[in-house]
Parts: structure tokens; sequence; C-alpha cells
């Protein structure tokens, strides 16, 4: 999206993001760090982060044209598109979401519930990492990941440049999956219970 800023008598021209998923995970990071600091830190950041319009010109812009910019980019953010991505393309590579999360490993749920201990935010490629592996076999929609060893270190690096909307997706639908077999196993447990003191 462009935008033309006056100064000095002068138009000239700047790029904004045009659509959320132009964010990549390692920029929505960034983003979510922002809200820590004050609303003028925030809206100064993030102008700066998605567009290319210098922070000298952002500081001099009139508060109603921040309200607008600010504006679009929550507009982007609402229009995203919530469905999960379970392939996603980086750097020409191909990473399957985890095909049969009921299937998980205990090394890989170990990794998810630590990471998620010590702060989602702070650890989002970890987390999609563990998530989104190398695709090693594909048929149509049918496709096998590469089985977990624990070392996520450069595909963590790698997941930096997936979407904030691939991510957002992601962590909904393993929210709400989560929660059905967290119910789902507490109905269970607690019809054997009943069916226990019964004998």
């Amino acid at each position: 999206m462009k935008i033309k800023i006056k100064k000095q008598g002068k138009q000239k021209e700047f790029k904004l993001i045009s659509k959320w998923e132009d964010v990549t995970l390692e920029k929505w990071i960034k983003l979510i760090d922002f809200k820590k600091g004050t609303k003028t830190e925030e809206a100064k950041e993030t102008i700066a982060l998605l567009s290319n319009i210098p922070k000298d010109i952002i500081t001099q812009l009139e508060l109603k044209d921040v309200v607008l910019i600010m504006g679009k980019l929550v507009e982007f953010q609402e229009k995203q598109n919530h469905s999960l991505k379970r392939i996603i393309k980086i750097d020409d590579e191909e990473f399957g979401f985890h095909p049969d999360l009921e299937a998980i490993t205990l090394g890989e749920y170990a990794d998810l519930e630590q990471f998620i201990k010590l702060g989602i935010e702070d650890y989002l490629p970890e987390i999609m990492a563990i998530l989104y592996r190398p695709i090693v076999e594909k048929e149509g929609n049918l496709y096998t990941i590469k089985a977990y060893e624990g070392n996520i270190k450069l595909r963590a690096e790698k997941m930096k440049k997936m979407s904030a909307e691939q991510v957002q997706s992601a962590l909904v639908f393993f929210y709400l999956l989560g929660n059905v077999s967290i119910t789902t196993t507490e109905s269970f447990l607690t019809e054997r219970l009943k069916g226990t003191k019964k004998q």
C-alpha cells in the first residue's frame, strides 16, 4: 500500500504493508514487544516496522495521520485468513503442520509444554518449529513430516519467516484441539472413576 506524505511543500511516497500476510513471525514478535511501551512508542515503532517511512518523518506526522495508518494496520489484521495452513513454504522448503496431534510424542509434548510455560510470546519460533516440520513424503493432500528429534534451533530460525497470519491460525488450532483433548480425557477419566466406584 502506498502512502503519500507532504513535508515542506514536497510530497513523498512511502510503502506500508498491504495485508497482514506480509508480516513475518519475526516482525510479529517485535509488534508484541512494542505493546510493553507507551502508546506513542508503540505507534511509532509499529509504523516504522511495517513501512519504509523513516522514524524522523513518523514523529513529524500529524496525530490524525498516525491514527489513520494504525487504523489501516488494524483493518489488515482483522481481515486475515484464520484457516490453518497445513503446508507452508519457507525458502523453497515445504513444512507440514503436525498431521495428527493426538499421536504427539512425549518429547514433542514436553518441549511444547516447556516453551508455553516459559512464555509463549518469547518462544513462538520454537513452538512453530515443533508443530511444523519438513515434509519427507507427500501425495495429494496427505503428507509425512520429519520425525521429532528435539533439535529445533535451525528450524526455529527459519520459522521466523512464517507470516504472522500462519502462526496465529496454527496457535488457535493447537489451542482449540488441546482444550478438546483435555475435556475428552477428563470426561473419560470421570466415567472410569464412576465405573470403578460402582464395582
